[in-house]
This record gives C-alpha cells, structure tokens and sequence, in this order.
C-alpha cells in the first residue's frame, strides 16, 4: 500500500503495557477528529509492509502525529514497534478513514465519549477539535482501566488541556473528564456499563440520565463494551448513526465488527 515515510520524534512509555509514539507529519495528509489510518513498518525480510489500523491521537490542526497503542509481546507489529526509538522510520498510510465523527451524530446538548484501554486515542483528538465544543454544550469523556496506570493521557487532560492555546477555553467551560478503574483503588471504581445502567456516572456529574432527545455517543474500546453500550443505548431509544443517517450514537465500525 502507499504510505509516507515518518521519523519517529517522541516515545512514551505509561507502563509496561501502554506506550506512545509521535511522528513527523507530512501536511497533505488531512483527516477528521476520530478517523484512523494505517501505520506500521517495513521489515526487512518481507516484500509487503507491516501496518494495522491506528487512530489519531493529534488533533487535525497539529504538526505532528500521534498514535497510542497497547504493548502485545507476540504481536506481529507491536512487538517491534514498542522498542522504536526517536530517529526510526514508521510508515503512515495516506488514506484516513474511521465511522467515529461528529458528522455522523445528530446534534444534541451533550456528547458522551465513552472509551476503555487504548480506545481513549480518537477522543483525544476529538476533545482537542474547537468543532466539538460548538456542536455541544458539555463533552463528557469517560475512561475505564483496569489499573491506575493505564489512565494514559490523565495529567494532560487535567492539567495541560485546559491551558491549551485554542481549546483550552472551551475545555475549562465544557469538558466534563471521568476516568473509572476497575481492578484497584481510586476515586471512581467500576465499568462504564455498571456505572450507566446504575445512573452513578452521570449523578456524579451533575447530569440527568442519559436521554435519546438530548444526548449523543460515541463509543470505542473492547469489543464487549462496545456490544454492551450498544444494547444499552438501543433500549433507551438511541440510533446509530451513519455519514448517510446521522443518529444519537457511533462507534468505530472497523474495529468493533
């Protein structure tokens, strides 16, 4: 396939599972807040390159590019890929795709972005897009982990994010952060769907029960959250939406189907 030549410039580490990686960006490539593309390598000893679908962690606007992807140790690309250093090559497919945007969403008063593990990436650059904040008048994002640590991007969102030259207005007015861990001690304790269903997750911010008239989601993380929200938002009168049909919820089809 026909990709772009990146260098690597900044590498990250959260834990031993989570890492980040920042990249070079050639500026004809454009997307939308949410989409994916394919980034990976080409190895040495293979005629074809080594790519998987990644989202944008960057926002539309920036320089760089920035991709957040889970550490598997016998992962045909993230096994090489988590021990790329400042100054290697990745390779950046030149065709930006995804479900996971705002056209595909009916407007509405608030929109949920509800994610777990590394499904956190196309909300980062959603949260950082200035079109979110005209469209909704609170953007609520939940993030659900297992453990403290794999609340990547939680210092950001709370203390850089706000102070961010064209957004951070709109994120100190707007944004609503919720980040949930399941398996040890912190300040808000359980799934995103027990925490839905229950009616805890929107008390604790202050806002009514979720409502197909007033409110709008996207989804992405696993599979089985997914699958579970969207039974969930079914029953309470939601519909997905398309770029055809927009509707009260979306979720990242190629990842999730």
């Amino acid at each position: 396939m026909k990709a772009n030549v990146e260098r690597v410039i900044h590498v990250h580490h959260w834990n031993d599972s989570l890492f980040t990686i920042r990249t070079t960006r050639n500026m004809g490539l454009r997307f939308r807040a949410g989409q994916f593309v394919m980034m990976g390598l080409q190895l040495d000893d293979a005629d074809k390159p080594l790519m998987r679908a990644y989202s944008f962690v960057n926002a539309p606007y920036d320089d760089e590019l920035e991709f957040y992807s889970i550490k598997v140790p016998d992962g045909p690309l993230t096994s090489r890929l988590q021990h790329i250093k400042i100054g290697d090559e990745v390779l950046v497919g030149l065709r930006p795709t995804g479900t996971l945007v705002l056209p595909t969403l009916l407007p509405g008063r608030n929109l949920y972005c509800l994610a777990t593990g590394t499904g956190l990436a196309p909300f980062m650059s959603i949260i950082r897009d200035p079109d979110t904040y005209e469209r909704y008048e609170n953007v609520i994002l939940v993030h659900g982990v297992r453990h403290v640590s794999d609340l990547g991007y939680h210092d950001m969102i709370l203390n850089e994010l706000p102070e961010h030259p064209w957004v951070g207005e709109m994120v100190r007015q707007q944004l609503l952060y919720y980040p949930t861990v399941t398996r040890e001690i912190f300040n808000t304790r359980g799934r995103i769907t027990e925490q839905l269903a229950s009616g805890q997750l929107t008390r604790s911010l202050d806002l009514p029960d979720l409502e197909s008239g007033r409110d709008r989601v996207m989804l992405c993380g696993s599979p089985d959250m997914v699958r579970d929200l969207r039974a969930m938002l079914d029953e309470r009168g939601f519909t997905m939406g398309t770029a055809a049909s927009p509707g009260g919820y979306a979720y990242e089809r190629a990842f999730a189907d």
